[in-house]
């Protein structure tokens, strides 16, 4: 069986690639600007739901003949042929309707977002792609003789709930549960897991009908919560840090806890002129006391370290002394040559 695409007009096309550059163009404006990819997916879905509405008005007007989309819908009976590979993606930024892809991007967005401040943008998208696959896969494996199309982005939406709860399960994120207010991870992930595994006994055991992809959802929660600890490995926050989540502070605050657990400790340390062999100069010595008794919290450090940089000359070649701050801590160096004075 071929691509359906082989027999497009025109307006068939126009659909297509506008449907494609809708998807493609928030990931990336995201990347150069340097911007959520969280918000950008959640644009992206919401915008390909909209070029379907568009595809429904050319059909009303019969301008179209095909429906555009059915190279890209995951129909399990077909899915073990290569050429079909890309429908465990592509379906996923399809939906069947208004209800449908506005429960998606809720949980896109309110999860998302807080999530990639934890994970980082790259490891978000990792996260992202990997629930969306779990799901359809785990659809495809459910439903292996099956032609009828399944799409939305549910296996994602999930896999952002089952990578949260594995990750940073004490955080509260706002989400609509009853009212609209802060919620513990916890909570949320295990309700929506919860009720799928009911709905979907219920579809199966039971046998009541349904055309929700249950399994999807089940598919790509278990998938990503596997994988979490991997990806998030080295990523910005350590896993289960208890802090309220990144909803729960401003990002400086969020930024000097990170850099708090990164900071050696100064008093293990010899002084950086002593390291050098140099003498401490006596301007100095009282603030470097001070510094190292004092400058376990990130920003007692910053402003102790900057006093000494502003009290101090390199004593290889006599420039000013800098602070700057890193991810590790703030740190001095010469103004002129780092290599000639840097601390820690």
């Amino acid at each position: 069986m071929g691509y359906l695409m082989s027999h497009f007009g025109p307006f068939e096309w126009i659909i297509l690639l506008t449907w494609f550059a809708v998807i493609i163009g928030p990931l990336i404006y995201a990347k150069i600007n340097e911007t959520s990819y969280a918000l950008s997916l959640t644009v992206s879905v919401l915008f390909g739901y909209l070029i379907q509405v568009l595809w429904s008005l050319f059909a009303q007007w019969e301008l179209v003949q095909y429906w555009v989309w059915a190279d890209f819908v995951l129909i399990p009976s077909r899915t073990s042929s290569p050429m079909w590979f890309h429908t465990l993606f592509s379906a996923g930024f399809l939906h069947a309707d208004a209800l449908h892809v506005l429960g998606n991007t809720v949980i896109l967005a309110l999860v998302g977002i807080p999530l990639e401040q934890r994970l980082g943008g790259k490891r978000y998208l990792q996260i992202y792609f990997i629930g969306l696959f779990g799901g359809s896969f785990a659809w495809y494996i459910f439903n292996l003789d099956s032609n009828s199309p399944s799409l939305g982005a549910s296996g994602a939406a999930f896999g952002l709930l089952g990578a949260y709860l594995a990750g940073w399960p004490r955080d509260e994120i706002p989400f609509p549960l009853i009212l609209i207010r802060k919620w513990p991870v916890t909570l949320i992930a295990l309700l929506y897991f919860a009720l799928e595994i009911i709905r979907a006994y219920d579809a199966m055991a039971l046998g009541k009908g349904t055309n929700i992809a249950h399994m999807a959802h089940i598919g790509g929660f278990i998938a990503t919560y596997l994988v979490l600890p991997i990806v998030a490995k080295g990523g910005p926050f350590a896993l289960g840090i208890d802090d309220g989540g990144p909803t729960g502070q401003s990002s400086l605050s969020l930024r000097m806890k990170q850099m708090k657990s990164s900071m050696v400790n100064l008093a293990e340390l010899p002084d950086p002129w002593s390291a050098g062999g140099f003498d401490v100069p006596k301007n100095v010595r009282e603030t470097l006391q001070k510094l190292r008794d004092s400058g376990d919290e990130a920003e007692t450090r910053i402003a102790w370290m900057e006093h000494l940089a502003n009290q101090s000359e390199c004593p290889v070649c006599g420039e000013q002394i800098g602070m700057v701050e890193r991810n590790d801590g703030p740190t001095i160096q010469c103004g002129t040559e780092p290599n000639h004075f840097h601390w820690p």
